[in-house]
C-alpha cells in the first residue's frame, strides 16, 4: 500500500512539473508569436536591411544562417558518424576508449563561447581563413561533433548484437554487417540526433561572434571567405546593442519568430524521418 502511494505521489509530482514547464514555455512562445507574426511579410522575409537596420528585411541573415548550417553539417556529420562507428563497433572496451568517451562528453559541456575563442585562434588566425563563413561553420562543426558522436553511438548500441552475429554467420565481413544491417537499423536515431543537433547549433551566437558574423551587410555572401549575417546575432544586436532599441523591437520579434519557425521545421523533419524509418523496419 505504501509503495502504491509513493508511486502515485511520484506520478503526480512528475505530471505537475511537466505541466508547469510546458505552461511557461507556452506563455513565452505565445508572447513571441503574438508580437512577431504581425511583422512577417514578403518584404521582411526577402528584403535587405536598410537605414541602420531600422527598416527592411532579414533575407541576408536567413541565407547566412542556412549556409552556416550547411557548412556545419558537411564538416561535422561524416566525422561524427565515423567516430561513433569506430568507438562502438571496432574499438572495444578498454581504458583508452573510456578516456575518449569521457573526453567527448566533457567537450559537450564546454560553454559555446570557448569554442568561439578556439575557432578564432585556430581557423581565423592560425589557418588564416579570416573572419568568414567558413571559419564560423568549422567552429560550429567542432561544437556539434560531441553531440553527434554521442547520439550516433547510443543509436548503434540499441541495435541487438544478434543482428551482427546473424550477419557474420551468413558470411558478411564486419564492415558489410555494419553497412548493410547495423546502420540501417540505427538510422532513425542517428538522423534524429543529427537534425536536433544542427537545429541547436543554428541558434548559437557566441561561437560565430568571433569568427565571421557581421552586424550589417547589404547582400548575401558570395563566397565562404566573406563575412555574413545570421539570425541569432542579428536578434542579439537588435535586442541589446542597437541605438534605437524601441524602434527596432518589432523587427526583433519578427526575427525571433523566423528563427523559432526554422528550428521547429528542423525538429519536424527529424520526427518525420524517424517515423518513416520506423515504418520501413
Amino acid at each position: 500500500m505504501r509503495k502504491k502511494k509513493t508511486h502515485i505521489l511520484g506520478w503526480i509530482l512528475l505530471l505537475g512539473s511537466t505541466i508547469t514547464i510546458c505552461s511557461f514555455l507556452f506563455i513565452i512562445i505565445f508572447h513571441l508569436f503574438s508580437q512577431g507574426l504581425p511583422v512577417l511579410s514578403w518584404e521582411f522575409l526577402f528584403g535587405h536591411p536598410k537605414e541602420g537596420l531600422t527598416k527592411g528585411g532579414i533575407f541576408p541573415a536567413i541565407i547566412g544562417t542556412i549556409l552556416l548550417t550547411l557548412i556545419t553539417t558537411v564538416f561535422a556529420v561524416p566525422f561524427g558518424i565515423c567516430c561513433a562507428i569506430y568507438l562502438n563497433e571496432y574499438a572495444g572496451e578498454s581504458r583508452l576508449t573510456g578516456i575518449i568517451r569521457a573526453s567527448i562528453r566533457n567537450l559537450s559541456g564546454i560553454p559555446s563561447i570557448i569554442y568561439g575563442l578556439f575557432g578564432l585562434a585556430l581557423f581565423v588566425q592560425s589557418m588564416r581563413l579570416g573572419t568568414s563563413l567558413l571559419s564560423a561553420g568549422l567552429t560550429l562543426g567542432l561544437l556539434s561533433l560531441p553531440y553527434i558522436i554521442t547520439t550516433t553511438e547510443e543509436a548503434l548500441k540499441r541495435v541487438p548484437n544478434s543482428t551482427r552475429e546473424a550477419a557474420l554467420a551468413i558470411g558478411s565481413t564486419q564492415f558489410e554487417s555494419i553497412r548493410d544491417f547495423v546502420i540501417p537499423q540505427a538510422m532513425p536515431g542517428i538522423i534524429t540526433g543529427i537534425v536536433l543537433t544542427i537545429a541547436r547549433v543554428a541558434g548559437e551566437t557566441a561561437p560565430i561572434l568571433f569568427t565571421g558574423v557581421a552586424f550589417y551587410i547589404t547582400g548575401v555572401p558570395g563566397s565562404v571567405k566573406q563575412e555574413f549575417m545570421a539570425l541569432p546575432y542579428h536578434l542579439y544586436m537588435l535586442s541589446t546593442q542597437h541605438q534605437s532599441i524601441e524602434t527596432v523591437r518589432p523587427l526583433a520579434y519578427g526575427t525571433v519568430t523566423v528563427l523559432i519557425l526554422i528550428i521547429l521545421m528542423m525538429n519536424m523533419v527529424a520526427f518525420y524521418i524517424r517515423q518513416k524509418f520506423r515504418e520501413n523496419e
